[in-house]
């Protein structure tokens, strides 16, 4: 494994010129105009004090010398006074900078996170969840930094201006020798941009990968346990976490030695500078008070000048990490709608023509597929793993894009869709329902805000009279826990069909579990699960038996194509496909099957 692997980019990720990363970010600032006014006030303000320092010291200087001590009060107040200029217009201006910075941090990880959730599923599939976060989190904190960071090198900036007119004033000859420095200390800055950028990307890789271990350890720490692989978690952490240190010291390293180069330039700068003014103040061409306030004012000059060039690489961290931001936000997504027409009522018929669907180019899943499912029919796909069966529910999803051919919804394209409408006619459980850490109600309301708690009681007592709702501790305010920790996996069952029953759909897919159940909960499930499929075009995958003949027409699949169709009892007698899957799959759950075992015990 070489050092830098695991910080590829992502194959969304794309470069973008620091002009257009700039002004990007400019529109984040066009609704702050007061505060930015009230911000660059501050600025002019504390800059114009900071430059005036050194002339009033200057002055002070030639005053003592025709021996005037009464002017040594007055010094002391005028500096005492430039220094609580310049402490209170740096507290305003970093005071308003942070709420700005702020703002635009908030609306960014809201655009961010607004893009995030409207990628389509196969964006997650692909991409690691904790790399997603990390941009979300980490990266806009960045961005964050370097506009506080941009308002230090404006302030220098005018500070610089306003002691260059100084020193033009003081002296022009020795004010050209600072010009002939300053194209080597913006060329030397300059040149660590490449660098800065490229280890500042690697940092921040890095980091969402150790982001991404750690969400994937907390969340399976329960399967870590249970085949006790702490330690080999840890390992990896460890591993991840090293190649995080080694990185970030490579990033602090680069970044360092920028200041003591350029430090190290200006001093050289500096101290010809002072031996070259003191020749002249020592000729009488300049006064020693013009000369001691020419080289007060060249040390707060080079500051400022070395500031801008060292920040340069500074800035490069704030730019990698808007790149990253705004690669997420600008990720183009796999679906494609042509249109988008509302969706208010479906019947629910679809249709399937010689459509072609694949994950990975040349891996078809499916091919020239073709079928048609009425309103109101109820269809179970059954299959060995890889037939298709997630796939086709997927696309009716319309979770995944399919290359060639044809996909419709009571006769219309399926693409034309508004996506957000059409999602709403859809009532979808998973293989592994999902459940949030929120009450058994919040849950089942959560695809239905509105209903009320009687609402929901009475469509659970349609239920078995409600029994199940019994077997809660608290009832439907009892607690599920992260991902429905609490509850059993036949109880999340009927909260995940609770969900659906409640948002009224039109067409229902379910993906059935394959974790055993006790015959209580079973029962309960199939009369939930009945009161759906009275009212949708259901597509049913199924992994119980129960479930597969409550369905009006089974499809047997394998590697993209239906071999069989027809009911439980007609496939049976054809003894094919369905027929090996029922006595390996269902045959052990059958009512003769279990009679037959208990008989022989």
């Amino acid at each position: 494994m070489g050092f830098f692997s695991g910080l590829a980019e992502e194959s969304y990720d794309r470069s973008y010129r620091d002009r257009e990363l700039v002004m990007r970010m400019l529109v984040h600032f066009r609704h702050k105009g007061k505060q930015l006014a009230g911000i660059l006030l501050a600025i002019i303000l504390q800059s114009f004090a900071s430059a005036l320092t050194p002339i009033w010291l200057s002055n002070g200087v030639d005053y003592l010398n025709d021996n005037n001590p009464a002017a040594v009060p007055v010094i002391a107040a005028g500096l005492f006074l430039f220094g609580v200029i310049i402490w209170g217009m740096n507290w305003i201006r970093r005071r308003m900078m942070a709420r700005v910075a702020g703002d635009v941090m908030l609306a960014l990880r809201e655009n961010a996170f607004q893009s995030t959730i409207h990628h389509d599923l196969s964006f997650f599939d692909e991409f690691s969840s904790g790399r997603i976060v990390s941009r979300i989190t980490s990266d806009t904190q960045e961005f964050a930094k370097v506009v506080v960071l941009l308002t230090d090198i404006f302030s220098q900036m005018v500070q610089s201006i306003i002691l260059f007119a100084v020193l033009i004033q003081i002296d022009v000859k020795l004010t050209l020798v600072v010009i002939m420095m300053l194209p080597a200390v913006g060329a030397l800055g300059y040149g660590f941009r490449a660098m800065a950028r490229r280890v500042t990307r690697r940092g921040m890789r890095v980091m969402a990968n150790v982001n991404a271990l750690i969400k994937e350890a907390v969340t399976g720490i329960g399967v870590a346990k249970n085949f006790r692989q702490e330690a080999a978690i840890y390992e990896e952490f460890e591993d991840v976490n090293q190649q995080s240190y080694q990185v970030n010291i490579r990033r602090g390293l680069t970044l360092a030695m920028v200041f003591p180069i350029l430090n190290a330039i200006g001093g050289i700068g500096t101290s010809i500078l002072v031996y070259t003014g003191g020749m002249r103040a020592a000729t009488g061409a300049i006064t020693i008070g013009a000369w001691y306030l020419f080289t007060i004012s060249l040390d707060r000059f080079w500051f400022p000048i070395l500031n801008l060039s060292s920040f340069w690489s500074q800035i490069q961290q704030g730019l990698s990490a808007a790149e990253r931001v705004f690669a997420l936000i600008d990720a183009e997504p796999v679906v494609i709608q042509t249109e988008t027409k509302p969706v208010t009522t479906l019947r629910g018929e679809i249709t399937f023509s010689n459509l072609n669907f694949q994950y990975l180019p040349h891996e078809a899943v499916l091919r020239d597929f073709n079928l048609h499912i009425e309103p109101g029919e109820n269809i179970a796909l059954v299959g060995h793993t890889g037939a298709g069966k997630s796939s086709i529910a997927r696309l009716v999803a319309r979770f995944y894009e399919f290359q060639e051919g044809k996909l419709h919804i009571d006769g219309q394209d399926i693409r034309t869709f508004e996506l957000a409408s059409y999602r709403r006619r859809l009532g979808i459980i998973s293989q592994t329902p999902f459940l949030f850490d929120a009450s058994v109600a919040e849950n089942i309301r959560y695809a239905s805000p509105d209903a009320s708690e009687n609402d929901i009681q009475a469509l659970a007592n349609q239920i078995g009279s409600g029994e199940w709702v019994a077997t809660l501790p608290d009832g439907l305010q009892t607690y599920a826990g992260e991902r429905g920790s609490r509850l059993s996996m036949g109880q999340r069952q009927l909260v995940a069909l609770m969900r659906v029953l409640i948002q009224k759909p039109s067409i229902f897919i379910l993906d059935e579990a394959t974790a055993s159940i006790d015959p209580f909960t079973e029962s309960q499930i199939q009369e939930a699960l009945g009161l759906i499929l009275a009212k949708t075009t259901s597509i049913l995958i199924a992994h119980r038996l129960s479930t597969v003949r409550a369905a009006d027409r089974i499809l047997v699949l394998d590697h993209g194509r239906i071999i069989e169709e027809g009911c439980h009892d007609v496939l049976l007698k054809q003894h094919g496909t369905y027929a090996d899957l029922y006595n390996t799959y269902f045959r052990h759950q059958s009512l003769s099957y279990i009679e037959n075992a208990r008989d022989n015990t």
